[in-house]
């Protein structure tokens, strides 16, 4: 475990400013491990003070590097779609925009479902439907939903009744 104060002053002043602005929690917890070590703290003071295990602590304490800012961070910021590709994606956005009809399909509205269940047969991807939906929420596309049909037949017979 390194000496308290091992970190020069340009180091701290990095690892202060990335903890006030970081916008991932696990990255300024990490951040924050590293700033605590400094101050002479030990493994054990900082697992209990952040919440987290000591072997997390341990972790990232030896592998995260002050002067590389990025070794403290993981996947989890940039979500995790691991298995949809960008290509996956932009195939994704294109299908969304196209009615099923045009594709062959009886219905009027995709379904996250649909969309999970006809992309698996042309890119061999499964997704879930959720993940499908989560992903088109995160471009901000939105699937439209059709109108209840029942709903609709029998205001016009009310309407109907009423004439």
């Amino acid at each position: 475990m390194p000496a308290k104060d091992f970190l020069s002053s340009m180091q701290k002043k990095r690892l202060q400013k990335a903890l006030q602005e970081g916008n991932c929690s696990h990255f300024r917890e990490r951040v924050l491990m590293l700033l605590l070590l400094n101050d002479g703290k030990t493994y054990s003071e900082i697992s209990a003070f952040i919440g987290c295990s000591y072997r997390t602590v341990a972790y990232w304490c030896v592998h995260g590097d002050p002067d590389q800012l990025d070794s403290l961070r993981d996947r989890r910021e940039h979500g995790n779609f691991r298995k949809a590709t960008e290509e996956y994606i932009q195939l994704l956005i294109e299908v969304s925009k196209k009615s099923p009809h045009q594709l062959g399909f009886e219905c009027q509205y995709w379904s996250g479902e649909r969309l999970a269940n006809y992309l698996a047969e042309k890119t061999g991807i499964k997704l879930s439907g959720t993940q499908v939906r989560r992903i088109l929420k995160q471009k901000k596309i939105h699937l439209t939903r059709g109108k209840l049909q029942v709903g609709h037949r029998t205001n016009t017979t009310n309407d109907r009744l009423k004439c």
